[in-house]
């Protein structure tokens, strides 16, 4: 595993991963506001090919926007990135498809809980993001089109774009 913009806190015990999002990073382009913004904390390996990658994660979220989850990323301008955001109060299972402008997918997550699992597939061009709260039982959040690259990164993601910034401690994480 590699960092794309390794936070200055982040640890790893045996399947745990904890990063420690600094403030004022994120993942997102032009839509909304204009602005790009690619220095969210980003923890992958490559993988080649067809894949199912599916992680456990809890975060302590209190701001505006701060998020935790999983991405794909071909460059700067092509990625996706799902989990949880959070807005208003409340957690979101939230996806974000890129390739040149950001968009925004969200649902809210009842009850605040205390732990997510977040799925992203892979079949040819195609990426399917399932979400649960179970561990067993995934809902369908997001079909899209990403890209035809042979190869992507596909790892952890936090970001803390208008808070203190925040921990999210991830577990589990796999790529079959």
């Amino acid at each position: 595993m590699q960092w794309y913009n390794e936070p200055p806190a982040w640890s790893a015990q045996g399947d745990a991963v904890t990063i420690s999002a600094v403030p004022k990073t994120d993942f997102w382009r032009k839509t909304h506001d204009g602005g790009v913004r690619d220095n969210g904390h980003f923890y992958y390996r490559p993988v080649s090919g067809d894949f199912s990658a599916q992680v456990k994660f809890s975060g302590k979220y209190t701001a505006l926007y701060d998020q935790a989850g999983l991405m794909v990323r071909v460059d700067a301008e092509t990625w996706l990135k799902c989990g949880v955001e959070y807005v208003g109060g409340v957690q979101y299972a939230s996806a974000v498809v890129t390739r040149d402008y950001s968009d925004w997918s969200v649902l809210p997550l009842d009850g605040a809980p205390e732990t997510v699992w977040v799925r992203v597939t892979r079949r040819g061009v195609t990426l399917e993001v399932h979400v649960s709260l179970d561990g067993d039982r995934f809902a369908l959040l997001r079909q899209a089109y990403l890209t035809e690259a042979a190869q992507v990164q596909v790892g952890l993601m936090a970001c803390a774009p208008t808070g203190e910034g925040f921990a999210a401690v991830f577990e589990g994480f796999e790529v079959r």
